[in-house]
């Protein structure tokens, strides 16, 4: 068996980098490419229980490298030529005791 290697993806990232005159944040987004993801289709339960639970119809289940340290959370991400939104927080897992090179899972649906 052949070892598993993920996909680049773009994640696009917004920092806060300053106010209006009313006191709303402005954002200044910067795309951060991020290798070695894990993309697949996310199971038939897991659609149904997003969709119940928030509403949003979830595509796929990116499963992100260890040792990455981006905002994962309500974040657009790019792969397969579309943009999608990450729906709700990532899953986290203890870098030590999982195998292999992926400690986090994050589902995500259609931007746009």
């Amino acid at each position: 068996m052949g070892k598993l290697k993920g996909i680049t993806v773009t994640l696009i990232e917004k920092t806060e980098s300053g106010k209006d005159p009313f006191g709303t944040p402005l954002f200044v987004e910067k795309k951060v490419e991020v290798e070695n993801v894990l993309v697949s289709p996310t199971s038939t339960d897991d659609v149904i229980n997003q969709l119940s639970i928030t509403g949003k119809k979830v595509a796929y289940t990116l499963a992100i490298p260890k040792g990455d340290t981006h905002n994962w959370v309500n974040t657009r991400v790019k792969f397969f030529g579309e943009t999608w939104q990450t729906v709700g927080y990532p899953i986290e897992g203890i870098e030590e005791l999982i195998p292999l090179d992926w400690n986090k899972k994050v589902m995500v649906e259609r931007y746009g």
